[in-house]
């Protein structure tokens, strides 16, 4: 039984007339009589008793009358919200993002998103690094935006800009100077985020191949805490720069660092098939956000 078949029958019961119906479809007799035997034969039985001067619907073509208007009402609402979404007029998409990208850089993107794109509703899910590979991985999100995973598998990643670590001191320190050494910032405590954070794991990777110990005083599992934390005065802290306008949002200051330069790949994790959708905010994303201009926010 097709969509065509039933408008076939539809048009025919409801004007009780083959020419009429022939007129209404712009369909020839002999192709509305075959769409109306196909729909017989497919069911099993007479629809229609037709007379050379009449037409009229059997007890079972009466009881399908009311279910073919149902039917193709569905058909056509579902055929219009398909042809919404393939032209961004309608949808619904999920992201999920590192919190230092999330709470950052992202709200940024969206806003250039929804002036295009306005009837497309976006679910944002702020979770650790690992956990937006998985939400991808297992199809619960279709865009994901972390740091260049240390394997992709059947995974697609789109780098966005490349991000250096800076310091992160309390706005009375004295660590004021134009840039600081490792050397001299881990002579203070030091705060960070708790494992299995990614930006606590390239930290110490990073120092270890360097022969340098992260001795941690205090760790948090939001970014927001160990920035106020440090701008109480408890200790120093090191985040990627695409965080500085929220660490100083938090009384924080922040400081380039080196000896050595740490710096790590942000970009986009996504399946190899995407919806229109999903396609449309990748391009947004690889288009508006780049990396954070360090000679701006210090």
């Amino acid at each position: 039984m097709t969509a065509k078949q039933l408008r076939a029958f539809l048009a025919v019961a409801q004007t009780l007339s083959f020419t009429h119906a022939c007129e209404r479809l712009h369909l020839s007799q002999p192709a509305l009589s075959l769409a109306i035997k196909g729909l017989e034969d497919s069911l099993g039985g007479k629809l229609l008793i037709r007379s050379t001067r009449s037409v009229r619907l059997t007890p079972e073509g009466e009881s399908l009358l009311p279910l073919a208007k149902h039917l193709l009402a569905q058909w056509d609402n579902t055929e219009e919200r398909l042809r919404q979404r393939f032209t961004l007029q309608l949808g619904r998409l999920s992201v999920a993002a590192m919190p230092s990208f999330a709470c950052n850089l992202l709200p940024g993107a969206l806003v250039k998103f929804r002036q295009q794109y306005p009837k497309i509703n976006i679910t944002v899910h702020d979770v650790i690094n690992e956990e937006v590979i998985d939400m991808v991985r297992s199809r619960q999100v279709e865009i994901g935006i972390a740091f260049s995973p240390e394997g992709t598998g059947s995974l697609t990643f789109t780098p966005l800009f490349e991000d250096e670590f800076v310091a992160v001191v309390p706005p009375s320190s004295p660590l004021q100077a134009s840039s600081l050494s490792w050397a001299t910032l881990l002579q203070d405590d030091f705060i960070t985020l708790q494992r299995p954070s990614m930006v606590r794991r390239l930290l110490e990777l990073e120092l270890g191949k360097r022969k340098i110990d992260l001795p941690v005083a205090f760790e948090s599992h939001q970014l927001s805490t160990v920035g106020r934390m440090v701008a109480e005065g408890l200790g120093v802290s090191a985040v990627p720069s695409m965080c500085i306008r929220q660490m100083q949002a938090l009384g924080a200051r922040c400081v380039p660092l080196n000896s050595p330069s740490i710096a790590c790949r942000v970009g986009i994790i996504t399946q190899q098939e995407l919806s229109v959708a999903a396609h449309a905010l990748r391009s947004v994303l690889v288009e508006s956000v780049k990396a954070p201009c360090l000679a701006e926010t210090f």
